[in-house]
């Protein structure tokens, strides 16, 4: 039962308000068993309380808001400018988007790995989980037009659907907590608001999330920082706050063809993100608007470098592929820069070609030293373009890689 003892977390900044605190009863156990009972006990602990923003406007620093808007209409520049011609592109993106904001969470995987978890193949929890996130943010952008209790749901459903031990798509009805404990909340470093309070804060955060009189990255910031805090489900918040990012930036016509992987920025100094979203628990917002500014500058940067590395190795196969004009296997390079791990229901489908059809062309990327051909255990073959798989694995290590400012 709550106390209902309510104290604002100390803060040196007063653009917005700091959390707040309510004091819980816990009850813990120790072992398992009749014996148990013994060792049961009540024990204090705090939860937070975050502030309702539907209504809020913070102020920010100058120089952090033009930095914001500059980083804005560099989104707008990338999209606008390249938008179309780097649409074959794009899903390399998306995945990359995926990849950067599953490793935030510490889940790492190669490229190839991911491919292919994508095609059913058992390629390690990591990458089966990257590639549940994939379908994440292309739920994310499918459900751009407006953001909602229920749009929020539908990604984590997505994202969680096969770890139902999480509740996927469900709010949480229990206390969760940041830190090493895992018997108690008592000490941890961020305890998330009380179960109870869920419905109404995000209820909250989606009014903040559609205003329109919210300067474009600030809203985004302060909505994935909120969200942060309030810690909806019981796991996978960190992902589904990022997607959640790639759907404001869809919403507001930013990014209108491609996703700009935002989070790939963000890994070049994961900690002053985790920071940047203490001091907004804090109530100073500039850390983490300014941090999600800077991580698209960052993003921008490695994507065109990406982009550059997939144009060069697409251009490189035109003089490599012998076969004639009109065969299949032209067209087929397009697909295998979309999807550089294949299988010949995919290849097949992308071309509408039957099944059967699609074994000669793939055959010729082989045999002119493009794709590779590996048999997967049940599943039959698999091909990928190496190259491909080395330029996005590239792009993973740049985005790990902490930049001087």
């Amino acid at each position: 039962m709550s106390s209902g003892n309510l104290e604002p977390a100390r803060s040196n900044a007063l653009n917005w308000p700091p959390i707040g605190a309510e004091t819980y009863d816990w009850t813990s156990r120790s072992g398992f068993g009749p014996s148990a009972a013994i060792h049961a006990g009540s024990v204090k602990y705090d939860s937070s309380v975050p502030p309702t923003i539907a209504d809020r406007t913070p102020a920010i620093d100058p120089e952090v808001a033009a930095v914001a808007e500059e980083a804005i209409r560099e989104l707008s520049r990338f999209d606008a400018e390249l938008g179309f011609q780097i649409a074959g592109f794009a899903p390399v993106l998306l995945r990359s988007e995926a990849a950067s904001s599953s490793q935030i969470e510490n889940l790492t995987a190669s490229a190839r790995a991911i491919f292919s978890a994508e095609l059913g193949a058992r390629s390690g929890s990591n990458a089966e989980l990257i590639a549940a996130n994939t379908n994440a943010l292309l739920t994310a952008l499918k459900s751009a037009d407006s953001i909602s209790s229920d749009s929020i749901r539908t990604i984590h459903q997505v994202l969680m659907g096969t770890q139902t031990r999480h509740t996927p798509g469900e709010f949480r009805d229990e206390q969760v907590w940041i830190g090493t404990r895992a018997d108690s909340p008592v000490g941890a470093e961020f305890v998330p608001p009380h179960h109870s309070r869920v419905p109404e804060l995000i209820k909250d955060l989606t009014a903040f999330a559609e205003r329109a009189d919210v300067p474009a990255m600030t809203a985004i910031a302060i909505t994935h920082a909120q969200f942060e805090t309030i810690h909806p489900f019981t796991d996978g918040n960190g992902r589904t706050g990022r997607a959640i990012v790639q759907t404001m930036l869809r919403q507001r016509g930013i990014t209108r063809n491609v996703a700009v992987p935002v989070s790939a920025g963000l890994l070049a100094d994961v900690s002053r993100y985790h920071s940047a979203l203490t001091e907004y628990r804090r109530g100073n917002v500039d850390p983490i608007i300014r941090i999600f500014a800077e991580a698209a500058f960052r993003a921008i940067d490695n994507s065109t470098q990406l982009v550059t590395d997939l144009r060069r190795i697409r251009e490189s196969w035109d003089s490599k592929l012998t076969a004639r004009k009109n065969s299949n296997a032209w067209r087929l390079l397009d697909i295998l820069i979309e999807h550089p791990v294949l299988n010949s229901a995919t290849a097949a489908e992308e071309l509408r070609v039957a099944q059967p059809n699609i074994y000669p062309p793939l055959k010729a990327l082989v045999d002119a030293g493009i794709a590779s051909s590996k048999a997967e255990h049940g599943l039959g073959p698999f091909w990928r373009s190496d190259e491909i798989l080395a330029a996005i694995d590239a792009f993973a290590q740049r985005a790990g890689r902490r930049q001087n400012s």
